[in-house]
């Protein structure tokens, strides 16, 4: 599929047929991943593969608006150590990204649960929730979770509206960008 298609097809879908993602799909995305750049090249990143489905509700319940995980066939849990990066949220949030256009490229579908500064529930971060079901040591941050899988559902086209071409400034804030 051509780049700007992938970008003005791809949505966010959170319902997911009953169909696993093959293993070489999954170690697609991982490549996607990894092919990303990273600060100084420091790569603070880990990727935690979940296919198995208590897990996977576990994870639906680790804030609100995480529900669509207990219908994907495969989460992606990307971690980051944050003592070898002092922008490891930037190069996670690019790897993430990645596996999300990845997904769509291949024929899935994904959604981005966002785990970093969110609650769990009262006096428990949804990251310390996430960290203690998965066994993830204390010096790796939880940046999000990619849920991924085949679409149980289908996202209208996006048009041309999405263009908010007077959010664009030309030299200084508040000089308009004319369009050619």
């Amino acid at each position: 599929m051509e780049f700007f298609e992938v970008l003005r097809k791809r949505r966010s879908v959170r319902r997911f047929q009953d169909r696993p993602v093959p293993r070489e799909l999954v170690e697609k995305l991982l490549e996607a991943a990894f092919l990303s750049p990273s600060s100084f090249n420091k790569r603070p990143w880990h990727f935690i593969v979940v296919d198995d489905g208590e897990k996977l509700k576990a994870l639906s319940k680790a804030k609100l608006g995480a529900s669509g995980l207990a219908t994907a066939p495969l989460a992606i849990v990307v971690t980051a150590d944050e003592g070898r990066s002092d922008v490891w949220v930037e190069d996670a949030s690019i790897a993430a990204e990645h596996i999300q256009l990845a997904a769509f490229d291949l024929g899935l579908s994904s959604f981005w649960v966002q785990i970093r500064n969110r609650m769990h529930g009262e006096g428990k971060t949804a990251e310390d929730y996430v960290r203690e079901l998965l066994g993830i040591p204390e010096n790796y941050r939880v940046l999000c979770i990619v849920g991924v899988g085949y679409p149980a559902e289908k996202k209208p086209l996006r048009g041309d509206e999405i263009f908010e071409w007077e959010k664009v400034s030309l030299n200084r804030f508040g000089e308009p960008w004319k369009r050619s």
